[in-house]
């Protein structure tokens, strides 16, 4: 990632350049000893830089390229606005099902629907800003951060001495190493944000959550996609049953799927890009006009000088870093993509929580303690926490497994919504949930009920007790309360409940 990002230069870029890459910016003069030395300004470097300075520090935040990191600049924020502008070209599409007859034939404005994405990239921008940063008591440096020692960070030939420090440089894409994809020309994510004309025929090289949302997007902005997986389907890491209503959504929105299949080459032909992929022994090649590369994360550990401080790392993985967060400099900690698997936002900001804790407080949190949730939002959004069904066979963890489909929840037949379904599993006779999967509409949003109920250890039958307002599609959640419930009534339970009614009744 870099100021080549922000392209093309127009007045909303100019805006986001302004805040998190000012090009009028000076550092400034460094203190004798910083309480925290932050290198990274994505999310975790910045809740570590934003909440330290709050708790009385002294802080010193060091950013190469673009504070906001991935997530506002090549991540979380631009492709949620495509996957916005997607739906709303889908919900015209389809708005004959619902009785509303729209005029003409619809068509997307692929430059507006970019533009809006940087005006609205730009509006968030102001969060993740210098100047904002400075006005919390940070001192914010731009440079790359190299560390002269164990307790010595170099930036723009300032030297910055620390107690403590956090590497916080994240990760960024990496292509496979497959023949011919680098003479052909690729896009990642942080090329694809700066496209200013739809592809007519996209191929998506990787299915998992990049790949997947942003495949059904480009579909329904009208491109022709063909979408790659290597695994048996989609969103490899997801049980099956919950990738098979995705995957049958991606179809409907007319991409063209093709699991079990490896990328072999890539090449040109006639200005065109050819791409050629090998399906259960047979070879296929297509032709288009661009392709996404979806697959690959490469942590951003070169110079930064680990080995002067004493910080192990691998070039695959990242820092490598203990339970509590700290590397193997005791004055050292890692926290957000760089040292974790789970390459989220709000794991990012979690693991962060977790360094303040222990490098500032002498604490003891681990990371390994946090309830992590992630979702996938395509249309349906596939949310998850905890085991899956697969993960609980694989470490022979005995569940009992609740499901209930949302074509039996009202509001979901009513939103034309109920091709997903709620999902729990509870440790085998009890009702202490270790998972959760959700496949609807809006489950991102519906996960979160899971996640405090795991967090704060509250059993599957407590939905049960729970009043939910009607029709909404988290009713579904309640009705896994009233399965569990159900499991309780014994024969000699329903005997017994028998003969109460009877002496009640006489």
């Amino acid at each position: 990632m870099s100021l080549a990002t922000l392209s093309p230069p127009d007045v909303h870029n100019k805006r986001l350049e302004d805040n998190v890459r000012p090009p009028e910016w000076v550092n400034p003069t460094p203190i004798d000893r910083y309480n925290m030395v932050v290198i990274g300004g994505g999310t975790a470097g910045l809740v570590t830089a934003a909440a330290s300075a709050g708790l009385g520090a002294k802080v010193a935040l060091i950013e190469r390229s673009l504070l906001g990191g991935d997530c506002l600049n090549v991540g979380c924020v631009p492709s949620k606005a495509l996957i916005s502008a997607g739906r709303a070209a889908a919900a015209v599409r389809d708005a004959g099902d619902f009785g509303v007859r729209a005029a003409g034939d619809p068509r997307v404005d692929f430059a507006g629907v970019m533009e809006r994405m940087r005006r609205l990239r730009a509006d968030i921008s102001p969060n993740d800003s210098a100047r904002r940063f400075r006005d919390l008591g940070v001192d914010v440096f731009v440079g790359d951060g190299t560390f002269v020692d164990g307790q010595t960070v170099e930036v723009g030939g300032q030297r910055l001495n620390f107690a403590k420090a956090t590497i916080a440089t994240g990760a960024r894409a990496a292509a496979p190493p497959i023949p011919g994809l680098e003479e052909a020309g690729y896009l990642t994510n942080e090329t694809l944000f700066s496209l200013t004309e739809l592809p007519r025929r996209l191929a998506v090289i990787g299915a998992g959550p990049i790949g997947a949302e942003m495949a059904q997007s480009f579909a329904r902005f009208g491109s022709e996609v063909t979408l790659l997986e290597l695994g048996p389907h989609v969103l490899s890491r997801e049980d099956a049953d919950a990738a098979a209503v995705v995957q049958a959504s991606l179809v409907k929105d007319g991409i063209d799927v093709r699991v079990n299949s490896g990328v072999t080459s890539v090449g040109t032909a006639g200005g065109a890009k050819t791409v050629t992929f090998e399906t259960e022994g047979q070879s296929h090649t297509i032709e288009v006009d661009a392709i996404l590369v979806a697959i690959g994360r490469a942590p951003n550990v070169d110079g930064l000088g680990l080995e002067n401080a004493g910080v192990e790392y691998d070039r695959r993985t990242g820092v490598t870093v203990d339970d509590s967060l700290r590397t193997t400099n005791k004055r050292i900690f890692a926290a957000g993509d760089i040292a974790s698997k789970y390459k989220f936002t709000h794991a990012a900001d979690f693991l962060a929580r977790t360094v303040i804790r222990n490098a500032l407080f002498m604490g003891r949190g681990k990371a390994s303690a946090l309830t992590i949730p992630w979702a996938t939002y395509t249309a349906p959004e596939l949310a998850h926490v905890g085991l899956t069904e697969a993960e609980a066979a694989e470490r022979g963890v005995p569940v009992d497994v609740f499901r209930q489909d949302l074509e039996h929840v009202d509001r979901a037949i009513l939103d034309g919504d109920n091709a997903g379904f709620v999902k729990a599993l509870v440790e085998k006779g009890t009702d202490k949930i270790v998972g959760a999967t959700v496949v609807a509409e809006h489950a991102g949003d519906m996960i979160s009920q899971f996640s405090l109920a795991m967090t704060h250890g509250l059993g599957l039958k407590k939905f049960a007790s729970t009043i939910y307002p009607y029709p909404t599609q988290a009713e579904a959640i309640r009705k896994l309360g009233d399965q569990f419930n159900k499991t309780k009534l014994t024969p000699f339970t329903a005997k017994l409940l028998r003969f109460m009614i009877r002496l009640t009744s006489s």
